[in-house]
């Protein structure tokens, strides 16, 4: 049996799993699971893609993220939701096409975890966004006017 460090107490913990271990177990995970946004988040598939049990990856992510992987990778890819939704044009794009695109299949769900985690609605992200990148295109267009008569 190895006898490693423990994360909290530096006291030694027989048969504990070394958190360098831990933390490449969960980078791995959230490699995988951002690769394919657009499908579901099934954790017994992230197990046996990294060949772990889930008890495994479940202490991993407490001990390195303080959180279930559940909810930690959900909440990587409603971050990741929210950049789409700020970087787009509210023409191009629609919160229902941001959503499922990044695997979040129940649109009532996604919205009240989206609004728990930012304080507004993803079509209030979307909206603001488009707001801001339409502001941008009509001061670019003035200048542009201006550089033409001058």
């Amino acid at each position: 049996m190895r006898i490693y460090p423990s994360a909290n107490t530096g006291t030694q913990t027989p048969g504990a799993v070394p958190v360098s271990s831990s933390r490449d177990l969960v980078e791995r995970a959230e490699v995988l699971v951002l690769a394919e946004v657009d499908q579901p988040l099934p954790i017994s598939a992230l197990c046996a893609a990294l060949s772990v049990s889930e008890c495994r990856l479940r202490k991993a992510f407490r001990r390195v993220r303080g959180l279930p992987p559940c909810r930690h990778l959900r909440m990587l890819r409603l971050s990741q939701a929210r950049r789409a939704l700020m970087d787009t044009d509210s023409g191009l794009s629609t919160v229902t096409e941001i959503a499922t695109g990044f695997g979040f299949l129940e649109l009532g769900r996604f919205s009240v975890e989206y609004r728990r985690a930012f304080g507004e609605s993803p079509s209030q992200t979307l909206q603001r966004a488009s707001s801001a990148s339409a502001d941008l295109v009509r001061t670019a267009a003035q200048q542009d006017r201006v550089e033409f008569y001058a």
